[in-house]
């Protein structure tokens, strides 16, 4: 296989496709876009989400310190595309209409709403803020996972397979495909 090597990128692909809130210390929520989010530690429950400095919504982090992460359906990707192009220093994106109509949700421990109609949303209190160049990378600790109950199985287990989840790639969102196994397949006794 012959190769071409091109100059550092993100290519790091496909990666989750979020959707972020944060809100002013008037309770003025707002939301955005992230692609460059992710699972950091498990104990403590903490992630990652790496936002533009002239971004309004790194602004209100950083002011407030704190965060919510919804993940994205399929459903959400027209509104999850418009809220990453919008600024909220411009519009209420919680004042959309139609198909870019979002509600919040009360969070139990951030201002921060979250989305009703993400299956899920990860409330977060920021632990550290990195400067990296461009970006700076959010570490926030996860206080609450607010978890859709239509979701569940019958005895209490999350099935996100139900969920629609899309993913971006390269400038473009996806649906998540088929499953083809599951955490240690390869090593298990048949």
């Amino acid at each position: 296989m012959k190769r071409q090597y091109w100059k550092p990128s993100n290519m790091l692909y496909p990666v989750p496709a979020v959707l972020v809130t944060s809100a002013d210390e008037n309770g003025r929520a707002n939301v955005m876009t992230a692609a460059w989010a992710g699972t950091i530690c498990s104990d403590p429950v903490m992630l990652s989400v790496s936002i533009r400095k002239e971004r309004y919504s790194h602004e209100l982090i950083k002011k407030s310190g704190e965060f919510t992460v919804c993940l994205t359906t399929e459903k959400l990707a027209k509104v999850t595309d418009y809220v990453g192009v919008k600024s909220g220093r411009d519009i209420d994106k919680f004042d959309l209409k139609g198909d870019l109509k979002i509600t919040k949700s009360e969070s139990k421990f951030v201002k921060a709403p979250g989305i009703a109609e993400s299956p899920v949303c990860l409330e977060c209190k920021v632990k550290d803020i990195i400067e990296l160049g461009s970006h700076d990378m959010f570490i926030g600790e996860v206080v609450s996972t607010d978890v859709d109950e239509s979701l569940l199985d019958e005895n209490g287990k999350l099935d996100l397979s139900k969920a629609g989840l899309i993913a971006y790639s390269h400038g473009e969102y996806f649906t998540l495909g088929e499953k083809i196994g599951k955490f240690g397949f390869s090593v298990r006794k048949k």
